[in-house]
């Protein structure tokens, strides 16, 4: 079963703990896209994926799909002679002082594709495609070849909400997203970014509902970080708890779910299955450093059997 991802990645320097950019000498530096970093898990738990994007054939886009590389992920890759390589920067902040990410992804090679740019034919030949609601935000063409793209799969649509304040507003998030829903049947979203691009309140229980209803998704997973993840699936809502596990690093937990939850679908999964492998996969990232977490699949069985009983 074949998972294609499509979107943008950025380059991510972060600080070590404790530290601030005006005054640090050392960061660590890491590929951190939704859509990259979650086929990157799914790959590594045993999914058949791939990921496409237009990068800028420079030393920086290079960097980022080597790194993809070294976790076994396939990447098709259109080089552009023009356009910048996404970056961000971060801060990890310890309480009381918060932590801080500053996007940078303006005129990005990714802001000018079109539907020519990917090969079409991966996507029309997929068991399930996944692109972020991000990439939409980098213009209304990359917009346009995110909604192209969806429209012409045949096997699973999914989309990860992927709502970053620092990129655009909810409003126009929503706006512009609007007109992308209508192919999708599956949607990941955490909580904090529901809520300001739905504009909706209430329990975990009723967003995923009102979600679901409102824009006709069949799928609708909802990740509430140390709370666990909240499923919807044809009208019955799922539940599926957090696993304990020592906070190293929290970077990498949501993709991290996101690509054992598409693995496990596509797998042919029931969605409480695919919802525990996925709060196991979040659970082992929080216990590692980065944006992508070298997960082994045997750790996620296991911590699923455990927490099951087996």
């Amino acid at each position: 079963m074949s998972i294609v991802a499509f979107g943008d990645t950025t380059l991510r320097f972060a600080t070590r703990e404790g530290e601030r950019f005006e005054t640090a000498r050392e960061v660590g530096l890491h590929v951190d896209g939704m859509s990259s970093n979650a086929a990157a898990v799914a790959s590594r738990l045993g999914a058949d994926a791939v990921w496409l994007s237009k990068l800028p054939d420079t030393p920086l886009g290079r960097r980022a799909v080597a790194e993809l590389h070294e976790h076994g992920l396939e990447t098709e890759v259109t080089w552009a002679d023009g356009g910048r390589q996404a970056l961000a920067f971060h801060e990890r902040g310890t309480p009381p002082r918060e932590s801080r990410l500053v996007q940078d992804r303006a005129d990005t090679a990714m802001a000018t594709v079109s539907p020519g740019d990917l090969p079409v034919g991966r996507i029309q030949e997929a068991d399930a495609v996944f692109t972020t609601g991000s990439m939409a935000a980098l213009s209304e063409e990359a917009a346009e070849t995110a909604g192209a793209l969806l429209r012409s799969a045949p096997g699973l649509r999914a989309m990860e909400l992927d709502f970053h304040p620092g990129i655009w507003s909810a409003e126009a998030a929503h706006d512009t997203l609007e007109d992308l829903f209508d192919p999708v049947e599956l949607l990941f979203a955490n909580e904090d970014g529901a809520t300001a691009v739905f504009d909706r309140t209430g329990s975990p229980r009723e967003l995923v509902h009102t979600i679901a209803s409102d824009y006709g998704f069949s799928h609708v997973v909802l990740t509430r970080s140390e709370h666990g993840v909240v499923g919807y699936h044809d009208g019955v809502l799922h539940e599926q708890d957090a696993f304990e596990t020592p906070a190293t690093d929290s970077a990498g937990q949501h993709a991290a779910l996101v690509g054992a939850v598409l693995q496990q679908l596509t797998a042919g999964a029931a969605t409480d299955t695919a919802l525990a492998h996925g709060a196991a996969a979040a659970a082992l990232a929080r216990t590692m450093t980065g944006p992508l977490p070298p997960i082994e699949p045997d750790d996620v069985e296991r911590l699923v059997e455990t927490a099951a009983g087996g």
